[in-house]
């Protein structure tokens, strides 16, 4: 089964059982998610982008790809860069020290990057979240856009947490149980993240999303 096919599968699986998303899915067409190879890429972008709209990480994003002639900057090329000159380009302290760390565990093996599209989600997580700088929320995203796993829950997600109170009618925020809850009723596994998809979809606005790690 292709990739889109197992799109039309979780949108037919999410519409039979869940009325709300049903509507969503009338309302903005197919899912969208698109898994890539680039996952490194997915990883240092992941890293600049927490905290900060998709606009604000894009600019950054196109200077960071400056300091290596337009290119994605090599891990080793990375780990050369002065702290100083990654602090210029628009990176904290600690996001320099992050992609850093996360080019340094590539260089020496710590992860690796050929195999982990291979991994099951459990190890994917436990490798990802060794790296300084990734939680929860960024081997999420991770799995989620760069792989393609259609079963993650980004349960620390503000645009999720958002969406789905006032999709669902909810009186708060929900939590990381009240998510989960509000998944099982509904039906979504094994389908969570186009479930995910609607509901930052349904926000209108600049997709910000904001990490909970």
């Amino acid at each position: 089964m292709t990739f889109a096919e197992k799109l039309q599968s979780a949108q037919k699986h999410l519409s039979k059982n869940d009325r709300t998303l049903a509507k969503a899915i009338k309302t903005y067409g197919d899912c969208q998610l698109r898994p890539h190879k680039d996952h490194y890429g997915e990883l240092v972008s992941g890293i600049v982008g927490q905290q900060l709209s998709i606009k604000a990480a894009a600019a950054i994003w196109q200077r960071v790809l400056a300091l290596s002639d337009g290119k994605m900057p090599t891990p080793q090329q990375l780990v050369k860069i002065d702290v100083e000159t990654l602090r210029s380009i628009g990176l904290s302290y600690a996001k320099a020290s992050y992609v850093q760390d996360l080019a340094l565990h590539i260089i020496d093996g710590r992860l690796d990057m050929d195999y982990i599209a291979k991994l099951p989600n459990k190890e994917i997580m436990s490798q990802l979240t060794a790296v300084k700088g990734i939680g929860e929320w960024s081997a999420h995203m991770f799995m989620l856009f760069g792989l393609g796993r259609l079963d993650i829950l980004p349960v620390g997600d503000l645009g999720i947490k958002k969406a789905a109170m006032n999709l669902y009618g909810l009186k708060e925020l929900p939590d990381r149980i009240a998510l989960e809850a509000l998944s099982s009723k509904n039906s979504w596994k094994p389908y969570e993240s186009v479930a995910a998809w609607y509901l930052w979809k349904s926000l209108e606005n600049d997709g910000i999303r904001i990490k909970k790690d």
